[in-house]
């Protein structure tokens, strides 16, 4: 099953709109998205507006592949589980975000090799095709490491006073 969410804050049409008509073209019935408060529902998809954090955490883990906007907290959560996850970054010029952080965002991590990116609706659907077989680089834990805290640790506490 592939697992479709735009996150809370901002519609996000043009992703749905596009898996809408990946869907089409493929004859996919396994499709099931999260699509916020938005004018745009999907015709060949199963969809809803909202789900609890519950709903929201088995149907990331019971997907093959996730398709999302590029928030943190969505690829957090998909390196959490180790699931393949194809993201479309907002943009701000066409009233999608405030701002276009979820461009260097996107590009940061599909360079590291955890995340596939798309770079428009057409990069989407071309990589839709690759999604479930795209193994993440590597998981993450749900916990700072240990390297990471001891180093805070020691910044915190052996900071110069101000």
């Amino acid at each position: 099953m592939i697992f479709v969410t735009v996150g809370h804050q901002m519609p996000f049409d043009r992703l749905i709109r596009a898996v809408d008509a990946w869907v089409q073209r493929t004859g996919r019935t396994d499709v099931f998205a999260q699509v916020g408060d938005t004018a745009y529902r999907p015709d060949r998809f199963r969809a809803v507006a909202h789900l609890s954090i519950d709903e929201f955490r088995q149907r990331m883990q019971a997907a093959t592949g996730i398709v999302a906007h590029a928030g943190t907290g969505t690829i957090i959560a998909a390196l959490q589980l180790g699931k393949p996850l194809l993201v479309l970054p907002r943009l701000s010029r066409l009233g999608e975000t405030r701002n276009d952080h979820q461009i260097p965002t996107a590009r940061h991590f599909a360079e590291a090799g955890h995340i596939l990116a798309a770079s428009d609706e057409q990069d989407l659907a071309l990589k839709l095709v690759d999604l479930e077989a795209f193994q993440p680089r590597a998981m993450i834990d749900g916990q700072a490491s240990a390297e990471l805290i001891h180093r805070l640790r020691e910044f915190a506490f052996k900071a110069p006073a101000a």
